[in-house]
């Protein structure tokens, strides 16, 4: 039998909690997009914020971001990412219209498509979060952000940086019709917020 370490343990408990979210996000998308798109969760992990964009991969590619913030000390931020394509592709299915060009300007009708999928998403993930710790998490409008690289998400976790060093991510595998999506979701919640679901994790053991 392989001993866990406590963060290994606490990760372990994460993973169940997002995995219902998880479960709930998908049966949401799936009504959102009349069946299109469903999603399940590959894993829950630690990372350093100055690795966030490393670990996710974004390299010096186009990065489309639907971010949601909860304020106050038992906050944090959650980010929806996806590629270029992936985000085109989701704005044509849900606008029942061809895809827009790669590299040109979105639409208000694309980003307001994106940003309700955003909405959707978050609303899932932070009922079950509300649920664990039994307090209200109140998040705020999701919003569109589009740039390049690395930087993106960096600049998205910068508020969090003075008083917490690491970004639970969750890896979520999309699918369209059977076919798997480039997207991620990103989780950083602020210490008090951190704190709250480790002790209630704890407590439900």
């Amino acid at each position: 039998m392989t001993d866990r370490s406590p963060e290994q343990i606490e990760l372990n408990l994460l993973h169940q909690l997002f995995a219902a979210a998880t479960a709930d996000a998908s049966s949401a998308m799936c009504r959102w997009t009349s069946g299109l798109i469903t999603l399940s969760l590959d894993e829950v992990r630690s990372v350093p914020l100055e690795r966030v964009g490393s670990e996710c991969a974004c390299g010096d590619e186009l990065l489309t971001m639907i971010v949601l913030t909860l304020d106050g000390d038992v906050g944090g931020t959650m980010i929806l990412t996806f590629d270029e394509a992936n985000g085109r592709e989701l704005a044509a299915a849900l606008l029942e219209r061809p895809s827009g060009i790669p590299g040109t300007p979105w639409s208000e009708l694309e980003k307001s498509a994106l940003t309700e999928t955003g909405n959707i998403l978050g609303c899932a993930y932070l009922n079950a979060l509300t649920r664990l710790i039994a307090a209200e998490l109140i998040p705020s409008p999701p919003y569109f952000l589009q740039d390049y690289g690395a930087s993106v998400l960096e600049q998205a976790v910068l508020q969090q940086a003075m008083e917490c060093d690491q970004a639970t991510i969750c890896r979520t595998t999309f699918r369209r019709e059977g076919r798997e999506l480039n997207w991620n979701v990103l989780f950083v919640p602020t210490l008090g917020l951190r704190q709250k679901l480790t002790d209630a994790l704890h407590s439900n053991v």
